[in-house]
């Protein structure tokens, strides 16, 4: 055979070659032949009885064999190409194999991520030893391959399922954390897992890019790190999706949760983006129905304060304030605690924005930056405008259906003035009071409308006050001591007759105003500003009226029930 081929061969090269030359490669291309059964026998061994090294020797070995055969194009040579075809093909598939299994074994089931969290532990790596044969591993994978990196699959597979499986108990508690014993109960930061949760991901995620830098040439970093996360990262975002629907049907009491999770969650998109490079779209795309929420909740809580006033069906006939005023203020102290990611969404929307809201046009796939969520004028302002926004369409909705279930405008003046002190006292009380400084002319205008409201019936009984006697400039009489007697001896019987009246219609008048004003349930502020203005807008009035025609009763007490002291007295009782 080899003669007839060295014959051949001699024929073909020509006789002006060197016959040593000849001989010479021919011996060359016999060589992986007569070495095929050295390295099957070590391929045969496979890499854990043949020594890792002494294996990928073998295995290069048998390629550069294969190489130089195919390159020569001799028919003498297919079998032995076959065979090496054969042998390396076998090499590769029980390198994977070995890749697979170390790393199988290596690799936990799940580790307790709360106890690296809570001590304060870096989350654990593979021993420099598993990484140091998968890196030599893959180097040649990675060196004899011009397709995908085979090894960054069965990476993923064995190393997704742990990170999944450790991660899984977390993602239970987020959603299970979120269901309340009290349905009204309002959402408090932190009392969510959701932070433990992303806590833990990057911990164990920063711990995995390192490894996979360790093993994998920096091509394939990206790609393994992607792939090794899509497991966990889709439980993410199942959970996420879980958490949303609660949200969304607990919107009034839990749309907190929604910015502590947009806060969370784009922290830890920030924080593995600036580590590693990665992730950034899976997060925000696992993000975005929590962050839509967020968004679309500002307009929702907006129409929700609305549609509760209007369901009321009977106001306190007795002007006393409403729940629906403290649970919005409520709402809105709460938000302080959240002004962070509720900053962000605010300066995303725009001043105002929030009035124009619709499911549509709040979409937005770009996660928010850690610069967005930094606190600054803009953001204070636009939410301190939501807020002065709340407020008005809140006492908006407050006087319309006051004004269809109240019967008079005292009762509707003390309502709205109520309920005016419940929210500035909630803002005098709360976080809330430096962001809404100096914006409340809003509450001021509404002070107005009430105090204009309950003030009404003192303009009625001061028109009693007010006499229409004239004397002449020469019968008009000095004023003194005398001056009422002077006065009314100065009157017709007509005339005495109709300041005698005046004063009976006081009387009663009055005594109905105050009355009324003591049956009235007023906050203790109320109280003593509308005493004020009933005093300051009558007392004058009346003590003017009395001064010139007391002496009309003679002290008898017959037509003047009150004199200055005595009604003095009274008003002060109304504070």
């Amino acid at each position: 055979m080899l003669h007839s081929f060295t014959h051949s061969a001699l024929v073909y090269l020509g006789t002006n070659i060197d016959i040593d030359a000849v001989v010479a490669a021919i011996e060359k291309l016999r060589q992986p032949a007569d070495s095929k059964d050295d390295e099957e026998n070590i391929i045969r061994q496979g890499p854990e009885k043949a020594g890792l090294s002494n294996y990928l020797n073998s295995i290069k070995r048998l390629n550069k064999a294969l190489e130089n055969m195919q390159s020569s194009n001799l028919r003498a040579n297919q079998q032995t190409i076959s065979d090496l075809q054969r042998l390396v093909k076998n090499g590769n598939t029980q390198l994977e194999n070995s890749f697979d299994k170390l790393l199988r074994t290596e690799t936990p089931r799940s580790i307790e991520p709360l106890h690296y969290i809570t001590k304060e532990r870096p989350f654990p790596l593979l021993s420099q030893d598993t990484i140091s044969k998968l890196s030599l591993m893959n180097s040649y994978v990675s060196g004899n391959s011009s397709s995908e990196n085979s090894l960054v699959k069965i990476y993923a597979e064995v190393r997704g399922a742990y990170l999944s499986q450790t991660l899984v108990n977390l993602a239970y508690a987020s959603v299970n954390t979120a269901k309340k014993k009290s349905p009204d109960a309002i959402y408090r930061s932190g009392t969510n897992g959701i932070g433990m949760y992303a806590q833990a991901m990057e911990g164990l995620f920063v711990a995995e890019y390192d490894i996979i830098c360790n093993i994998f040439m920096r091509q394939d970093w990206g790609p393994a790190f992607q792939a090794a996360c899509q497991a966990p990262l889709a439980e993410l975002a199942r959970t996420l999706r879980e958490l949303n629907n609660h949200i969304k049907a607990h919107l009034s009491t839990d749309c907190y949760l929604a910015y502590e999770v947009t806060e969370i969650m784009s922290g830890l998109s920030n924080s593995l983006d600036t580590r590693t490079g990665e992730l950034k779209t899976a997060l925000a795309a696992a993000l975005k129905p929590v962050r839509e929420t967020s968004k679309m909740s500002l307009a929702e809580l907006l129409d929700d304060t609305r549609r509760k006033v209007s369901t009321i069906q009977a106001l306190p006939p007795d002007g006393s304030p409403i729940p629906v005023v403290s649970e919005t203020m409520q709402r809105l102290q709460t938000m302080v605690d959240f002004l962070r990611p509720i900053s962000s969404i605010m300066i995303s929307l725009g001043d105002g924005g929030w009035k124009s809201m619709t499911p549509s046009n709040t979409s937005t796939d770009a996660i928010p930056s850690l610069a967005s969520f930094d606190i600054g004028a803009d953001g204070k302002e636009i939410f301190a405008h939501y807020c002065t926004d709340t407020i008005d369409s809140l006492m908006s909705a407050l006087e319309q259906k006051a004004r269809l279930l109240l019967k008079g405008k005292s009762v509707l003046g003390v309502f709205l003035a109520n309920n005016i002190t419940i929210i500035e006292r909630m803002i005098r009380d709360s976080d809330l009071k430096p962001l809404l400084e100096g914006r409340l002319g809003g509450l001021d205008t509404w002070r107005k409308k009430a105090k204009a409201l309950y003030s009404d019936t003192c303009k009625e009984i001061s028109i009693h006050l007010f006499d229409v006697i004239h004397t002449s400039r020469t019968q008009r009489p000095p004023s003194g001591s005398n001056e009422s007697a002077s006065i009314v001896k100065a009157l017709s019987s007509k005339d005495k007759d109709a300041i005698k009246a005046k004063f009976q219609t006081f009387n009663t008048s009055f005594d109905e105003l105050v009355a009324r004003h003591k049956t009235f349930s007023m906050e203790r502020e109320v109280r003593q500003m509308f005493a004020k203005d009933v005093q300051q807008m009558l007392e004058p009035l009346y003590n003017r009226f009395w001064d010139r025609y007391h002496e009309i009763d003679k002290g008898r007490g017959k037509y003047i029930k009150y004199d200055k002291s005595a009604i003095a007295a009274v008003f002060l009782s109304l504070y």
